[in-house]
C-alpha cells in the first residue's frame, strides 16, 4: 500500500482522543457544570493552564506551504499531510500532542498575529516549511512577543543535526574544528542557521553559496538582510566565484540547496579526507557513488536510503518534550549545542558508515530533553 492508498484510507495520520471515557458520572466533572471551576481558576492564574489543560503537552505545527520539503511552494493544503506526519513523530517518540495548522496566507503580519491569537491553546510553536526570508522575521518577532519557545524546525532542528553528525565526523577524519574549512551550499531558512550555530560552536572558516555564487560582504544582486548579516562573520577572505571554485581547500561540504551540483571531480578539489553532507531531497547535491568516487571520506543524506541520514526528527521530539517539562520559554544557541553534543554522544566509536543514530532510535529523546535540566 502506497502513501496515497493510505491517506485515503485512513483519511489523515492523526486523530484527539479522550483521556477519560464519558460516561452518566463523568459527564459533570469533564463538562458542565464542573469545568467552570477549573475555568475560574484559570482565569484568576493563567498559568494554571500549563496544569489542567493539554497545554501543558501539546505544540502548534504552523506552515504557510510555502517551501514544503523539496516540493516548494504547494500552499496549506498541499503542506497538511507534511504538517500530519510531523505530528505523528512528535507523538510516537516524544510524547507530545502536536496539531497542524497550515495557513492559507503568506503575509508576515498576519501569520505574526495569527499565532500570537492561538498561542494561550498551546506550550509551544513549531514553525515548519516557510520560505526565507520571511521565515527569519516570523520567527524572531514571536520569540519576542510569546512566553512559550518557539523554534522553526527547518533552521535549527537541521543545524543541530549537522553539528551532531560533524563533531563525530572530525572524531573519524581527525580533524581539528577550529582549523576546518566549511562549505555550505544554500542561503535559505536552513544554510544560514547551519553556518550561525557552526560559528557559535568554534568553526570560524565558513563559506556560504546561494544560486548566484559565493556570498560576500558587499555583494550587490541576490541578497537580503538574512544574507547580508551572515556576510559580516563568514568568508573572512572575501573570495568569489562559484560553489566548484568555493570548493578548493575545502574540509567540509554542507548541502542544503538543489540537486547534482557537484561531481567527483569537485570533491577532489578539497583537503585530503573530506566530510560529504548532501542533504537536498530527494535528489542530493552530489550522489554518494559519485562522491566516493572524489575521495570522500564520510558521506551524509538527508534520505533514508543511505546511511547516515541527517534528519530533524533526530531533534525536534526531544526539543519540545525537554522544553515544555522544564517550562523553558526561550530555546538558546546553548541548548542547541548541547543538544548536538548528547545527538553525538549516542554514537561511542563513530565511522564512515555510522556518524549520527537513525530516526527511530529511541534514545534520542531522552538525551535531547535532558540537556534543558542541566
Amino acid at each position: 500500500m502506497d502513501a496515497i492508498q493510505l491517506s485515503k484510507k485512513i483519511g489523515g495520520k492523526i486523530e484527539i482522543k479522550s483521556k477519560k471515557r464519558l460516561t452518566k458520572k463523568s459527564l459533570p466533572i469533564l463538562y458542565t457544570p464542573g469545568v467552570a471551576e477549573v475555568s475560574k481558576a484559570i482565569a484568576r492564574n493563567k498559568k494554571l493552564s500549563f496544569q489542567y489543560t493539554i497545554r501543558k503537552n501539546s505544540v502548534a505545527i504552523i506552515s504557510d506551504g510555502s517551501a514544503v520539503l523539496g516540493l516548494g511552494g504547494i500552499g496549506p493544503e498541499g503542506a497538511l499531510p507534511v504538517m500530519e506526519g510531523k505530528a505523528v513523530l512528535f507523538k510516537e517518540l516524544g510524547g507530545v500532542n502536536a496539531f497542524p495548522i497550515v495557513l492559507n496566507t503568506q503575509n508576515t503580519e498576519k501569520i505574526i498575529e495569527i499565532v500570537k491569537a492561538i498561542a494561550p491553546t498551546f506550550g509551544g510553536i513549531n514553525l515548519e516549511d516557510i520560505s526565507a526570508p520571511r521565515c527569519f522575521e516570523i520567527e524572531e518577532k514571536l520569540k519576542r512577543c510569546l512566553k512559550i519557545p518557539v523554534f522553526h524546525d527547518d533552521q535549527h532542528g537541521t543545524a543541530i543535526v549537522v553539528l551532531a553528525g560533524l563533531i563525530n565526523s572530525l572524531k573519524v577524519v581527525k580533524k581539528d574544528a577550529k582549523k576546518i574549512k566549511v562549505v555550505i551550499s544554500g542561503a535559505g531558512a536552513a544554510g544560514i542557521a547551519i553556518a550561525k550555530l557552526l560559528f557559535k560552536y568554534g568553526i570560524k572558516n565558513i563559506v556560504l553559496s546561494d544560486s548566484r555564487g559565493i556570498i560576500y560582504k558587499n555583494r550587490q544582486g541576490g541578497m537580503n538582510e538574512a544574507k547580508k548579516k551572515i556576510a559580516a562573520v563568514t568568508n573572512s577572505e572575501n573570495i568569489k566565484g562559484t560553489l566548484k571554485q568555493a570548493l578548493k581547500g575545502a574540509d567540509v561540504f554542507i548541502g542544503v540547496s538543489a540537486p547534482n551540483l557537484l561531481d567527483k571531480h569537485d570533491i577532489r578539489k578539497m583537503n585530503l579526507r573530506p566530510i560529504v553532507f548532501a542533504m537536498s531531497n530527494p535528489v542530493p547535491e552530489i550522489a554518494p557513488n559519485e562522491a566516493r568516487k572524489g575521495g570522500a571520506e564520510i558521506i551524509a543524506t538527508g534520505s533514508s536510503e543511505y546511511p547516515n541520514q541527517i534528519n530533524n526528527a533526530l531533534v525536534f521530539p526531544g526539543i519540545f518534550r525537554g522544553a515544555l517539562d522544564s517550562k523553558i520559554a526561550r530555546i538558546s544557541d546553548k541548548h542547541k549545542i548541547k543538544a548536538a553534543k548528547a545527538l553525538a554522544s549516542l554514537i561511542r566509536k563513530p565511522n564512515y558508515g555510522k556518524i549520527i543514530p537513525t530516526v527511530l532510535d529511541r534514545r534520542t529523546v531522552k538525551v535531547v530533553a535532558e540537556i534543558f535540566k542541566k
